[in-house]
């Protein structure tokens, strides 16, 4: 198995993608709007990727978070709010939000499970600042470390009962980026005591199953490297100062803050300690590249891989989507 999460380019495998995939034996995929169509389709799509891996637990991965972030849409899925909503709702009413970000992240795993997706790069657990960068903006859980990471918690769990993986990203805190690393690298200048406000949700949430790197430089940790491919904020900020024992995967690695070819940054993610790295544009040459740039992935990630997947192993609780969707905005009008 390689240490490689791909993407897809369409709406089913093509015979290349088919071959490619058997051959190189990917950790897992990542589903975009551009793979999705309708139910019927997108469960045939994700039956056919685990009969091609042979995994039952294989991760298929989505963002699908709410708001402006949703894969998924309407209409043949329903729409689901901003995270920032519930962040407005705890203002007043804190236990009201925990209880509505539970019950709308149980429903988003319900419609996510029905698909066959089992994981969800949700939630994040970044601290807004005024000056934080729009790439975060209303995808985050609020200002205050505490909030950030009830709502979180309540996410994670939520989505475990929906059956569904979530990721806490985007460690070990994307709030001070001032740019956006779509596009660039940010490059955060803020002493290391003040970083402990932004790695705090990380820290209470430590044994989430999974995490995602920023593509981010600390230059209170490391000078030069974005956390993504630097040894020194994986191993003592990431796994040690935060405590995380979870499977750790990079960011998408085509995102303009990292420099290099697929394989240099693919191989550069794993070498500097993360478990998985993300690959999303499904560019045969490129992910030709990272096949040949990386090994067989580690005992230890394979087994941070597996006790992660092993978290939804029983299946989604019984419950009904309406009433989770009825509860959810009956408590947001609290607000």
């Amino acid at each position: 198995m390689k240490p490689v999460i791909h993407a897809l380019s369409g709406t089913s495998l093509t015979a290349d993608e088919r071959s490619f995939f058997a051959d190189s034996d990917p950790a897992g995929y990542i589903l975009f709007r551009r793979n999705v169509e309708n139910r019927e389709q997108l469960r045939a799509l994700t039956d056919s990727l685990r009969a091609l891996a042979g995994r039952d637990d294989l991760p298929i991965l989505i963002d699908q978070e709410g708001g402006r972030v949703a894969r998924m849409q309407p209409p043949e899925w329903p729409a689901f709010p901003a995270p920032a909503v519930f962040s407005r709702l705890y203002d007043i009413a804190p236990a009201s939000a925990i209880e509505a970000a539970r019950v709308n992240a149980q429903a988003l795993g319900l419609m996510l499970s029905e698909v066959g997706i089992n994981v969800d790069a949700l939630p994040l657990l970044d601290i807004v600042r005024p000056e934080t960068s729009n790439a975060i903006g209303d995808r985050a859980l609020g200002d205050e470390p505490l909030r950030v990471a009830a709502l979180g918690r309540a996410t994670i769990d939520g989505l475990r009962k929906g059956g569904v993986v979530g990721i806490v990203k985007h460690m070990p805190g994307h709030g001070r980026a001032v740019v956006d690393s779509h596009k660039e690298l940010p490059v955060v200048d803020a002493p290391a005591d003040a970083l402990e406000t932004d790695i705090a949700p990380f820290a209470t949430l430590k044994d989430a199953p999974m995490g995602m790197t920023a593509h981010v430089v600390y230059r209170a940790w490391d000078e030069n490297r974005p956390a993504t491919l630097s040894p020194t904020v994986i191993s003592e900020i990431i796994r040690d100062r935060i405590g995380f024992t979870g499977l750790l995967m990079s960011d998408d690695l085509d995102m303009k803050a990292l420099s290099g070819s697929a394989g240099e940054k693919a191989a550069g993610a794993i070498a500097a300690g993360c478990d998985l790295a993300l690959e999303c544009w499904a560019r045969m040459e490129e992910m030709v590249d990272i096949a040949a740039a990386l090994g067989e992935i580690t005992p230890e990630s394979r087994e941070r891989l597996s006790r992660a997947m092993a978290t939804i192993a029983d299946g989604p609780e019984d419950a009904d989507f309406a009433e989770l969707i009825a509860k959810r905005d009956t408590l947001l009008a609290l607000s």
